[in-house]
């Protein structure tokens, strides 16, 4: 049994990408993507027909909803490879509007049911764990349309997305570590924060912990790996959301796998109960200075291949 056949006995395998063609080979449960996954793999010439499909189809509709009916391709395309779900992606330039975000939200949806896709149980809309995407996704909850939150670094965000009914979480590992390594510099020693000792897998086991012990249905799925011992110091996580390229490098190991987080051990730890008020939570997200940095970060690099991905759609239009 290799590395990624092992990790499935205790966790999903999410595919981390918008390149539908190669999803098939490490058979994953789900997929999610992002725009930048989506504006990478939509420049490949094998993409060229789809993105020709929806311009040729939908060319005088206004560019936001064509970019929404690009999304929605992609991801019909990748629901006839996986046998769950996908998540797709709101604008990240409306992660700090809440009723603009609701509204995205449910046309992205109406988009897949239109397709025949049955989106309470094959489609998750991801938004920006800002309080603004948090409140989207209360309200959106309500509704049946289920929501994964995404740029998600910090314990307060998480809490918050449990109190408003949240479908799935997905915590970063990678982007934390990269800026705790980066803030360390010199004095940064790898073989120290390796493993369990990974400053991006103690947060999301914090989490993960924290909603195991309290019998939180939100589902947490780790996020944003940069290697394989990151990935394999998470199972037992409920999802772990992976790059082809490191599924690539689980299937060629055969490197022991080993249940590391067990809702047992989380239900036996002292964690008091704890919530965020918008203003609580706003102080708590400022007083974290990688959360702080690393959300506006990821907003930002979102919104730029946005940008692009309008680009691409306008100038065919």
């Amino acid at each position: 049994m290799n590395a990624l056949d092992a990790l499935r006995l205790w966790t999903v395998v999410v595919a981390d990408t918008g390149d539908f063609n190669d999803i098939a080979a490490y058979r994953p449960q789900d997929a999610t993507t992002n725009p930048t996954l989506i504006l990478k793999a939509v420049q490949k010439p094998a993409y060229a027909p789809l993105l020709a499909q929806v311009q040729a189809a939908h060319g005088a509709a206004p560019l936001d909803e064509r970019v929404d009916r690009l999304l929605v391709r992609f991801g019909c395309e990748i629901l006839d490879r996986v046998p769950g779900r996908v998540s797709t992606e709101v604008d990240a330039r409306l992660s700090f509007d809440t009723e603009a975000t609701v509204a995205r939200a449910r046309r992205l949806a109406a988009l897949y049911r239109a397709e025949g896709v049955d989106t309470e149980r094959r489609v998750l809309i991801k938004i920006a764990a800002t309080w603004e995407g948090i409140e989207a996704a209360r309200t959106l909850e309500r509704e049946g349309i289920h929501t994964n939150l995404t740029l998600l670094f910090a314990f307060c965000q998480a809490v918050a997305c449990a109190d408003a009914g949240v479908r799935l979480i997905s915590p970063f590992v990678g982007r934390i570590y990269d800026w705790y390594k980066k803030a360390a510099g010199a004095s940064w020693v790898e073989a120290e924060h390796a493993g369990a000792y990974d400053p991006g897998v103690q947060s999301v086991r914090r989490i993960w912990n924290y909603f195991r012990h309290h019998g939180i249905a939100t589902e947490v799925m780790g996020a944003s790996f940069r290697n394989t011992g990151q990935i394999l110091a998470l199972a037992g996580c409920e999802l772990l959301t992976i790059s082809p390229e490191l599924l690539a490098q689980l299937a060629a190991s055969d490197a022991p796998v080993e249940r590391a987080l067990d809702p047992q051990a989380a239900r036996a730890m002292e964690l008091p109960e704890v919530h965020y008020r918008e203003a609580e939570f706003r102080f708590a997200l400022n007083e974290d200075a990688m959360a702080t940095e690393k959300l506006a970060e990821g907003i930002r690099a979102f919104c730029v291949d946005a940008r692009k991905l309008d680009a691409l759609l306008g100038a065919g239009g």
